[in-house]
């Protein structure tokens, strides 16, 4: 089971911090990704982690405003959120990579089985 949490209501260059709790599994062995979607667009790959923690990656519209970490003590995964823009409006996912132990984050959702419950988050102008 996957559960995020964190989302909110911020205004354009704001900071919110997401969290996804897992449970049920084994939390280390798997890379865990978020996605998003937006009204009106499709869902979208925004991040996503190695099961070691040892490898990232983003979509180029968040470079260098998001950063993904986790912590397996904890089974957590967190999405830092800077430098908020109106169009980083939307629901948020997060979910568990299909394959364990993989050198490489996925980026499409297919790559995914577990999804967890959106968070909303919106930014404001």
């Amino acid at each position: 089971q996957l559960q995020a949490s964190g989302g909110g209501l911020v205004q354009a260059g704001g900071s919110l911090r997401l969290s996804c709790a897992a449970s049920g599994f084994t939390f280390e062995d798997y890379a865990i990704g978020w996605f998003r979607r937006a009204p009106g667009r499709l869902q979208e790959f925004v991040a996503g982690i190695t099961w070691s923690g040892g490898r990232t990656e983003y979509r180029d519209a968040v470079k260098g405003r998001f950063t993904i970490s986790r912590n397996s003590a904890e089974n957590t995964v967190w999405l830092q959120m800077n430098s908020l823009k109106p169009e980083d409006t939307g629901f948020y996912y997060c979910a568990r990579a299909i394959y364990r132990w993989r050198a490489q984050v996925a980026t499409i959702s297919g790559s995914y089985d577990f999804w967890g419950r959106g968070t909303l988050v919106t930014v404001s102008s």
